[in-house]
């Protein structure tokens, strides 16, 4: 048997060997050195934002579906805990933790959630406000990679916890030169994902009490 690749075949394997070829030059892992300092410039800058406010995009990747759930919103979040996500198109929907409990407002309709006795609910909450931050860089809690993405850096973070990695496999979060974050996916077991772009971003603005309201 003679063995012969079709002028389609040839322009299907270019094809893959381009975008292999340009991932890797697009993604490439860091040396010790410039791991440990983008972990120094994230901290400081985590260290030092009290507020937050940013618009920003959402798109949820379902593997059943052809084309992925795109959403938009404003985000808000104050020192230490108050987090809120205002989802404004298509639709309006509100999440927000404030006292260790979680409100939702479905278009007016109105529920919570005790999350201070559930340590599942308290460790999402807790890892919302760090990936929003940044500052996630825990060896005890995470398997943590580094990698250069053209001028950004996009560090992986694996949870330890087996019990919580049954829900969230992984987060990748893209930080800018600034170490500030402007994207934060967070991976399935199923490979499902939810990947979040911040637009507009602004730190340290004062941000009224009553914007965290239910």
């Amino acid at each position: 048997m003679i063995l012969y690749l079709t002028l389609k075949h040839m322009h299907k394997l270019i094809y893959i060997l381009f975008f292999i070829v340009f991932a890797a030059k697009a993604q490439t892992p860091m040396n010790n050195t410039e791991a440990t300092a983008l972990k120094t410039k994230v901290k400081a800058l985590a260290n030092t934002t009290n507020t937050i406010s940013s618009d920003f995009i959402q798109y949820k990747h379902l593997d059943f579906l052809d084309n992925d759930i795109k959403t938009s919103g404003k985000l808000a979040f104050k020192a230490p805990d108050l987090v809120k996500w205002e989802y404004i198109d298509p639709f309006k929907y509100s999440i927000l933790f404030k006292d260790e409990t979680l409100f939702i407002n479905d278009e007016g309709n109105k529920s919570n959630v005790d999350i201070g006795s559930n340590k599942m609910f308290k460790q999402l909450n807790k890892l919302i406000i760090s990936s929003v931050k940044g500052d996630m860089f825990d060896d005890a809690e995470f398997n943590i990679e580094y990698f250069k993405k053209d001028t950004n850096s996009l560090v992986y973070f694996s949870p330890k916890d087996k019990k919580f990695a049954k829900y969230i496999q992984a987060f990748h979060i893209t930080f800018n030169t600034k170490g500030d974050v402007i994207e934060v996916k967070m991976i399935e077991p199923s490979q499902d994902y939810t990947k979040i772009i911040f637009l507009n971003k602004v730190l340290n603005q004062t941000l009224d009490n009553a914007i965290f309201t239910n």
